[in-house]
C-alpha cells in the first residue's frame, strides 16, 4: 500500500502521456472537479479570514479591556466636582493604577453623540462624570477599590469591564472555532466531490479499463492515471479559487490595526501565507480521495 502511494505521488509530478490517455480529458467529471475545488477553496479562504480575524479580535478585546476601567461619579451637580477630585485622589494612591483622569465635557459629548446626535447639550442631561482608569502590572483589586470608593466617595461607581469583556472574548473565540470547523467541513466536501467524480469517471470507462487489463496494464498503472488527472484538476481549481478569494478579501473595507469585526475581516502580516496552503491541502485531499475511490472501484470492476 505504501509503495503504491509513493508511486502515485511521483506520477503526479513526473507525468505519463500514455497513462493520461486512460482518463478522458474532458467531460462533466472534469468540470465538476474544477468547479468543486475552486468553489471550496474560495469558501475556505473566507473561513480562514473569519477564524484569524476573530482570533485577533479576541486578543485585542482581552488585552485592551483587561487593562482599563471606568469610574462614574453619580452625584448632584453641586457635589460632582468635589467627588471627582476625591475619586482621583483615591485612584492615585491605589495599587495597580497607572493613570486616572476625568473626561472633559467635549469627550463625553463625543462618546454620546452616536446615540443622542451631535447637538447634545451636556448641561441638559444628568450625565455622570466619567473617570478613565488605565491599569498596570497585574491590575487593580476591584473589590478593595469599591470598598474605598464607597467609604470616601459615595457617588463613585467602579466598572472594571469584566461583566461584558468576558462574553465578548468568548464570542470571538467561538467564532474562531467556527471558522476552523468550517474549514474542516470544506475539506470533507472536497473529498466527497472528488470521490464521486473519480468513481463516475472509472465507471464510465469500464470497457476501456477491461481492454487495458487484457493488454497487460496493472490496476496500479490505471489507478495512478486517474489519481494524477484528478489531483491536478483539484490543484488547478483550488489555486484559482484561492486567488479569487484572496482578491475578494483584499477588496473588503479595512479598519486599520484597531480593526472592528465586520470591517476588519481579513488577513494581517504573515497570515497572508495561510490561504496559500489551501491549494496544497486540497490537492492532498484529492490525492487521498481519488486513490481510495480508484482502488475500490477497480476491485468492483474485476
Amino acid at each position: 500500500m505504501k509503495r503504491f502511494d509513493i508511486g502515485a505521488l511521483r506520477a503526479i509530478f513526473k507525468g505519463d502521456r500514455q497513462a493520461d490517455r486512460v482518463v478522458p480529458p474532458s467531460g462533466f467529471t472534469a468540470q465538476l472537479t474544477l468547479f468543486a475545488a475552486g468553489a471550496m477553496a474560495f469558501l475556505a479562504v473566507f473561513a480562514l479570514a473569519l477564524s484569524l480575524a476573530s482570533g485577533r479580535l479576541a486578543q485585542v478585546w482581552g488585552q485592551e479591556l483587561a487593562q482599563s476601567a471606568t469610574v462614574r461619579i453619580v452625584a448632584p451637580l453641586d457635589q460632582r466636582a468635589a467627588q471627582t477630585e476625591a475619586a482621583l485622589k483615591v485612584l492615585q494612591t491605589t495599587k495597580g493604577v497607572a493613570s486616572a483622569r476625568a473626561l472633559t465635557d467635549a469627550e463625553q459629548e463625543e462618546l454620546l453623540s452616536p446615540w443622542f446626535g451631535p447637538e447634545l447639550a451636556m448641561e441638559s442631561l444628568p450625565v455622570p462624570r466619567l473617570i478613565e482608569v488605565v491599569e498596570e502590572g497585574e491590575g487593580l483589586d476591584p473589590v478593595g477599590l469599591r470598598l474605598r470608593l464607597s467609604a470616601e466617595v459615595p457617588g463613585a461607581v467602579l466598572d472594571d469591564h469584566s461583566r461584558w469583556r468576558a462574553p465578548l472574548v468568548a464570542a470571538a473565540s467561538r467564532l474562531r472555532l467556527l471558522g476552523w470547523i468550517s474549514t474542516l467541513l470544506i475539506g470533507a466536501a472536497v473529498a466527497a466531490m472528488v470521490t464521486l467524480a473519480a468513481q463516475a469517471a472509472l465507471a464510465a470507462n469500464a470497457q476501456v479499463i477491461a481492454v487495458l487489463r487484457l493488454v497487460g496494464a496493472t490496476d496500479d498503472y490505471i489507478a495512478r492515471a486517474f489519481i494524477r488527472r484528478f489531483t491536478l484538476r483539484a490543484l488547478l481549481g483550488a489555486a484559482a479559487g484561492t486567488l479569487l478569494g484572496m482578491l475578494a478579501v483584499v477588496l473588503l473595507p479595512d479598519a486599520g490595526e484597531a480593526g472592528g469585526f465586520l470591517t476588519g475581516l481579513g488577513f494581517r502580516g504573515w497570515h497572508w501565507v495561510v490561504p496559500l496552503m489551501v491549494p496544497i491541502l486540497v490537492g492532498a485531499v484529492a490525492f487521498a480521495a481519488t486513490g481510495a475511490a480508484a482502488r475500490r472501484t477497480l476491485r468492483e470492476l474485476t
